[in-house]
């Protein structure tokens, strides 16, 4: 994979006052795959984006971007950047606002692309002001991609939209991948990251703390949960030394365990009607919570 990084971090620290934001973390980004940069709010998330955008420099380390300075205009005209929040004018219509940006831009994508891929050919000619704020959101999308970017960093993009523009803004996402873009994901939707990305970075007071696909996190955790209908009463089956935690949703009973072999096959003796059964691993949430649990401890150790 090392030909085909196009930026990142090495060693890089950054201080504000006495509080240590980043502490020699280091941090690649590669063409055509999507990193989610996860962690608790004050991990250094930001502030590592803050390093790749150039937007404040590290203390020691280095920040690149297509082996260049993060400021130098030349890498800068490759990005895409949809933050939290935008200040963009309230008058101005959306197909003004897509004009102006993409006249920044040597070779932007055409207007009508960036509105498909957005999904908002309707807006066009309606005043940004008055969209509401998953509009607007998705109008930012549109005006990160208009530079044709070989990177997008986007931070919390689905926030304010509903689900089935989660969906569609996620599938524009999936297609500037496969053109070869790389994209950075901050996200408090962990199953927004679970569903999207490549590779995930979990950092933790200003380090990584764990990385590496959706897959490779979760078996971190060995808790498997188990799903079915059964006539099996709660009771009897939080007194399984197996069993680490019952309960109910609906008409399902749902296990938590380590040990799901020998736990189904107790179930299958015990109750012959047994049915609808299904054996899930740990979601990224799961995974997350517990790496982000195991650093705190070995902190709290040392």
């Amino acid at each position: 994979m090392n030909d085909t990084r196009i930026a990142g971090l090495v060693k890089a620290r950054k201080n504000y006052a006495a509080i240590t934001a980043l502490d020699g973390i280091d941090l690649d980004i590669h063409r055509g795959e999507i990193l989610a940069l996860l962690g608790p709010n004050g991990a250094g998330k930001s502030t590592s984006i803050a390093l790749l955008l150039g937007l404040h420099r590290p203390d020691s380390g280095n920040a690149t971007l297509f082996d260049r300075d993060p400021q130098d205009i030349e890498a800068r005209r490759r990005i895409g950047v949809m933050l939290q929040s935008a200040n963009l004018p309230a008058t101005l219509k959306v197909g003004e606002l897509l004009r102006l940006t993409a006249s920044y831009y040597p070779e932007p994508r055409p207007i009508a692309e960036c509105a498909e891929l957005a999904g908002i050919a309707d807006l066009l000619g309606r005043r940004y002001g008055a969209l509401s704020g998953g509009q607007q959101r998705r109008v930012q999308f549109a005006l990160a991609m208009a530079g044709r970017p070989d990177i997008l960093f986007l931070d919390e993009p689905t926030v304010s939209m509903d689900i089935d523009a989660r969906q569609s803004l996620w599938a524009a996402i999936r297609r500037l991948v496969s053109e070869g873009c790389a994209v950075v994901l901050t996200t408090h939707y962990l199953e927004e990251a679970e569903a999207l990305a490549d590779r995930v970075c979990v950092i933790a007071k200003g380090r990584v703390v764990s990385e590496g696909s959706v897959d490779a996190l979760r078996a971190h955790v060995s808790l498997r949960r188990i799903r079915c209908i059964t006539c099996v009463k709660i009771e009897t089956l939080q007194a399984w030394p197996e069993v680490v935690s019952v309960e109910t949703k609906q008409d399902r009973t749902i296990i938590a365990t380590a040990q799901a072999e020998t736990v189904v096959k107790r179930l299958l003796d015990a109750d012959p009607s047994l049915s609808e059964l299904e054996v899930q691993r740990a979601g990224l949430a799961e995974a997350f919570q517990e790496i982000t649990r195991e650093t705190e401890d070995v902190r709290e150790a040392a």
